[in-house]
Parts: C-alpha cells; structure tokens; sequence
C-alpha cells in the first residue's frame, strides 16, 4: 500500500459482579456489517443491497469492485483516492441511509523491518486522511504478522525486544492519530502478537493514548479467554465488537452461529459492559449475512431474558 498522500491515560478494569439477572438493555444494539465480504459488488450496489436489508451501518474495507485497494497484513496504492472520490463513496452510502462506522486498514505494523515498518505507518496515516475525506475519524487494524524464515526459541511475535518495537511504533500510530484527530482500534487475534485480551489491555496501557482503543472479536479470543475475561480485562477501551464464530482448536472463523461462541452470553456481556459498543458482522458476503445478523438478533432478544 505504497503512497505519499499528505494525551495519556489508563483506565482500571472494572471488577465483574458475580453472576446476576440480565441488564436491561436501553436501547437497540447497532448492528452493521463488514464490506469485504463483497468483493463482487460497486459500492452503489453494496448500498442498495444493504440498505434494502435494514442494514445502516458498514465498517470499511475499500474491497468493491470501483475501490479495490485493501491488501491485508500489506499496503497498496492509494493514489486514486482523490479528496472528491472519497467523498464521493462517502456519499454513495449516506444517500442509500447507511452510515460508515470505521474503515479496515489492517497493514503489518509488526514487521521487523524499520523501512517496512515506516512504509506501513506512512500508510495508515493516508488512511486516516482517506477517512477525514470521507467524514470517518476511526481506523481498524490488527497488530500484523511475520514469520521469520528460520525458526527461533521464541516465537516472534512474545520475544522482548518484539514487545519493546510494538510499543514504540504503537506510539508513533497513536501520534499520528492525535495529530489527524482520529481513533485507531487494536483487535486481538490469539496466533499474533496481541495474543489474549490481558496482552492486549497491557499493551495499550503501555503506549497511553486516548486515541488507540480495542476492537473485541470473541471468535479470536475462544482458544485462550473465555468471555468473562475479555470483558473484564478491555472493557474500558472497547469501542467496537466484531461478531463472527470459530470453533474450538480450529483456526478459521466462520459465520455467526456456525462456531462454538456462547452468543447469548456475548450479547449479555456486551450489553452490560459496552452498550455503546456496534456489533459489525464479519466473515459473511452476500449469501449468508441475513442468516448471520438473525443468529445475532436472536442472541440479543434472548440477553434480554
């Protein structure tokens, strides 16, 4: 994704009461989707589909078939994203009633070269001018991922000196967030460096910015938190919730409902501890997300319980 496009703070982890009656839920959960599952589609079509669904609310990916620019664990060139054409796609979905949450950026921060690394903030930083363009001050991403080409005693991703480059470069992330007025949101996946919701909570702890916070995807979290424990350790800096499915020991994730994620306990959580909080569906495209979004609803008529 190669271009040239031109406060601290820590929070404590709320304590869980023991188990209780069910919170009531004060208003309508938001439930939005996430676009790179529709390759297929322009984003006008996109709009239409979604909007006729009931669907309001979208998180991202520049993956249509008139904004093909998202490369995961990479960059691409995003010099055809003129300041007028991403206000125009901006457009093209506020027209059809749905609203952008947040744009998926998801590039290498992790990688052990400082030119790669460089190369990939400079990118992120263009999409948050991409996203200023398009009205949308939030950014989701993933910490990256390397292998090294030789095996080492210590994977990667936990060695210390790995550790002591991510905060850094988590630092100079959430600069240039402060510096573009824009919230960039960390989601933890259990085979990468933010590994489990407490690796998560202690890293954003250690960079200290109000403008880097968590996106909690359970399905991520199955194989080494149970749900209680990824509340209670980011609570305080969710900002938004992905809803997919995974089963246990299994690598791919799959739609809601198809994997082992105690969805009813999810929507209960999520309710108590993030209300605020959208669920954005992901790993679902044009011939399942109704199904997907319906196994969610169900879930949070049934947290209401």
């Amino acid at each position: 994704m190669r271009t040239g496009l031109a406060g601290a703070f820590s929070l404590p982890i709320a304590s869980r009461a023991a188990d209780e009656p069910s919170p009531t839920i004060g208003r309508t959960p938001t439930i939005g989707i996430a676009t790179f599952g529709f390759p297929k589609l322009s984003n006008a079509e996109l709009a239409r589909e979604l909007a006729d669904a009931g669907i309001s609310t979208i998180q991202l990916f520049l993956s249509q078939t008139d904004s093909n620019f998202w490369r995961y664990n990479g960059r691409s060139d995003l010099s055809g994203l003129t300041a007028e054409r991403c206000r125009e796609i901006a457009e093209t979905y506020r027209k059809a009633g749905v609203s952008i949450h947040s744009l998926g950026v998801y590039t290498n921060l992790i990688h052990p070269d400082p030119v790669e690394r460089k190369a990939n903030l400079a990118y992120f930083e263009d999409m948050m001018i991409v996203g200023r363009h398009m009205g949308v001050r939030t950014s989701i991403t993933e910490a990256g991922h390397h292998q090294p080409e030789k095996p080492q005693a210590v994977e990667y991703h936990f060695q210390q000196s790995v550790w002591e480059q991510m905060v850094a470069t988590g630092k100079e992330l959430a600069e240039l967030a402060e510096r573009h007025d824009s919230v960039v949101l960390l989601e933890p996946f259990f085979r990468g460096f933010l590994a489990s919701a407490k690796r998560t909570r202690l890293f954003l702890e250690a960079v200290g910015s109000r403008h880097l916070r968590a996106l909690l995807d359970p399905a991520n979290l199955l194989e080494v938190n149970d749900l209680d424990e990824m509340f209670d350790q980011l609570g305080d800096h969710i900002d938004c919730l992905h809803a997919k499915d995974r089963k246990l020991h299994v690598d791919r994730g799959v739609p809601a409902g198809q994997g082992d994620l105690d969805y009813v306990r999810f929507a209960r959580l999520a309710a108590k501890r993030t209300p605020h909080a959208p669920f954005i569906l992901e790993y679902v495209g044009p011939e399942n997300y109704r199904e997907a979004r319906e196994h969610l609803r169900e879930a949070l008529r049934r947290a209401r319980d």
